[in-house]
């Protein structure tokens, strides 16, 4: 009997028109778009069939656009193969698609977590806007290379740091604008494959969003956290947690912090975890699972 772990994805993951089939397909999905809409204050369900994606990209309307057919593509599983909802035992999710995962595994209501997800990504823009920062996805080199590299093209007063280790040789550095176009430059000369800057508004996951932190510190200080059904791997230390003080801490320290998605993956499988579902949008996780562990497979579930 395969033991199944879930894996849903964070931003950059959106595209205009997910979520549609979902919409027309099924009515439990229809009713989640539907209620995210009341929640929301406006029309999640156009901007995610319509576009433009210049506004579904914002980090403002991309998380909770995510994290709704994130949770949509779930009750797409749970109407066609129920058997594999009950038989999954932990989950995961790359940055805002932790939420998506304490969701499934009945730690936040769908309500409670969507109003997060909607504070998390003003906070997280807000901060972006008082500070020009991006990121870089490095390909190609080794991690120590990579701090090496974050090291020497830092300059005083400058963030750049590693801020998710995603798989072997795909490494992401956040920081000032200027550092990151330095680590560019300098990367390719040491020899990498590639380094891409990332479509995102800001630095995160690094000491420069820390304005965010206080935001989510108060706004999940209001919401009721449970302590997880199924293991949920937490981004920060790759880690569960049961604790719900300590889930509303792992949920701060997390914008902050690198993510340590390749860790989580190998502590998944380490705990025995052989058949995986990318719930949600895109293929970027099935992509870095095939990096991690090339035998291990991982289905999608979006449609």
């Amino acid at each position: 009997m395969s033991k199944i772990a879930f894996l849903f994805p964070g931003q950059g993951a959106q595209a205009v028109g997910m979520g549609k089939e979902l919409y027309n397909t099924y009515e439990p999905c229809k009713a989640l778009f539907d209620q995210a809409n009341e929640i929301l204050g406006y029309d999640l369900t156009k901007l995610c069939f319509e576009g433009p994606a210049s506004d579904l990209d914002s980090t403002v309307h991309s998380q909770p656009a995510l994290f709704v057919c994130s949770l949509a593509a779930l009750e797409k599983l749970r109407q066609e193969s129920p058997e594999v909802l009950m038989a999954c035992e932990a989950a995961a999710g790359l940055s805002l698609g932790e939420y998506s995962a304490l969701v499934f595994a009945g730690a936040m209501s769908f309500e409670e977590g969507l109003k997060v997800v909607q504070r998390r990504g003003q906070a997280m823009q807000d901060a972006a806007d008082a500070q020009p920062s991006g990121m870089v996805s490095i390909l190609g080199m080794a991690l120590e290379d990579v701090q090496q590299l974050c090291d020497d093209v830092r300059q005083e007063n400058e963030v750049l740091q590693i801020a998710n280790l995603l798989c072997p040789g795909n490494i992401v550095v956040s920081g000032h604008n200027s550092a990151c176009e330095q680590a560019a430059e300098k990367a390719l000369a040491a020899g990498a494959m590639k380094a891409i800057p990332l479509a995102v508004a800001g630095a995160f996951h690094t000491p420069l969003m820390q304005p965010a932190v206080e935001q989510l510190t108060e706004v999940l200080s209001g919401v009721e956290v449970k302590s997880p059904e199924i293991t949920v791997v937490s981004n920060v230390d790759a880690n569960s947690h049961s604790d719900p003080s300590d889930l509303r801490e792992m949920l701060q320290q997390q914008v902050v912090s690198p993510v340590m998605w390749e860790a989580s993956i190998r502590r998944l499988l380490g705990d025995g975890f052989d058949q995986f579902y990318e719930v949600g949008p895109g293929r970027v996780l099935r992509g870095l699972l095939k990096r991690i562990d090339r035998k291990i497979p991982c289905d999608g579930v979006m449609g």
